[in-house]
């Protein structure tokens, strides 16, 4: 028996080490992708092509930031796409009603308690996180259709176009905004006992209950702040469009999932940075660029992005041991 003991973790070590998404590979793949895409495409190191790309990844990065800090604390949420598009139908319905500045804050209003209700459901319900947000995935994007009527909705003040199309010294908004909240969830994540315990949730809830954690507590506070992110993104995307469409964003969820896990986040949880998370939207989001720079068919970029879903979960898997348990088994 205390052979056996000895034996499995020596072996399981050998694949943990291949951490193939640690921060130093991540930055290294990166730079082949551009090196590799820019020569496929003359187009691509263009000025303006280099402008357009963080501008068009920037919504998932700050749909991301928060959901980095969810899957960490052992959550998923799966509604994002469809909170980001409700919340653009619910600030163009109603901004005649309250203005601009009201509607914005109603919009926020409402991603927040979609937040707040997965939260509760999992955390004092106690359904399956997949299940919660994927069934809220469905109500939510159900309702963008309810309240638009199947129809985008065109955006009639002209200064809220500036949050999303809007430039600081040369710099889009869009990215400020979308940098500034990396930087505060790193300042949460990494120097607040609510970022440490995270973690520590995350690699085991029971655990950390034991230890008199308000597990549940913070596990809710993660589902709201994962509400608020895709909310800020909707207000930012309905901006840059000049228009709220009950359709947008379908498909975004798999795009940040994928994002977060390729940047080295387990989806167990307990493991996880944000710095991985800005390098996977990066490699994430200049793929797609390059794809459309290539004018590879929109049929094909879906394919593309279940590849790059698997292979993410494919390399979680090898991450935390499992692919090497399998290899290893007889069986």
């Amino acid at each position: 028996m205390s052979e056996k003991t000895k034996l499995v973790p020596t072996n399981a070590s050998r694949f943990p080490r291949l951490n193939l998404s640690s921060g130093v590979g991540l930055l290294i793949l990166y730079i082949i992708m551009v090196i590799v895409i820019s020569r496929l495409s003359p187009y691509f190191l263009g000025s303006r092509n280099l402008v357009n790309l963080p501008v068009s990844v920037a919504v998932i990065g700050m749909i991301a930031v928060f959901s980095t800090l969810l899957m960490i604390g052992g959550g998923l949420d799966l509604s994002v796409g469809a909170n980001t598009a409700l919340v653009g139908v619910v600030v163009a319905s109603t901004q005649t009603q309250f203005g601009i500045v009201g509607a914005a804050a109603f919009g926020l209003m409402i991603g927040v308690l979609i937040g707040l209700i997965n939260g509760l459901l999992v955390t004092r319900v106690g359904i399956n996180p997949l299940i919660t947000t994927l069934g809220m995935l469905s109500v939510v994007r159900g309702l963008a259709f309810v309240f638009s009527g199947g129809l985008s909705i065109l955006i009639m003040d002209e200064s809220f176009g500036q949050l999303g199309r809007g430039k600081i010294a040369g710099v889009p908004t869009l990215v400020i905004a979308a940098l500034i909240m990396f930087i505060i969830a790193i300042i949460v994540l990494h120097r607040t006992t609510y970022g440490r315990a995270m973690y520590a949730i995350g690699s085991n809830s029971r655990a950390s209950f034991l230890a008199a954690l308000p597990v549940k507590r913070y596990q809710l506070i993660a589902y709201v702040l994962s509400g608020l992110g895709a909310a800020i993104a909707g207000l930012f995307l309905t901006s840059r469009l000049g228009a709220a469409a009950p359709q947008a964003s379908t498909g975004l969820e798999l795009k940040v999932v994928a994002a977060i896990i390729l940047g080295g986040t387990s989806l167990t949880g307990g493991k996880g940075n944000l710095f991985g998370t800005f390098l996977g939207v990066l490699i994430l989001g200049t793929l797609d660029n390059a794809m459309t720079l290539l004018s590879v068919s929109a049929y094909y970029q879906q394919i593309a992005l279940g590849i790059l879903l698997l292979l993410a979960v494919g390399l979680d898997q090898l991450r935390v041991g499992n692919l090497g348990r399998l290899l290893r088994s007889k069986y």
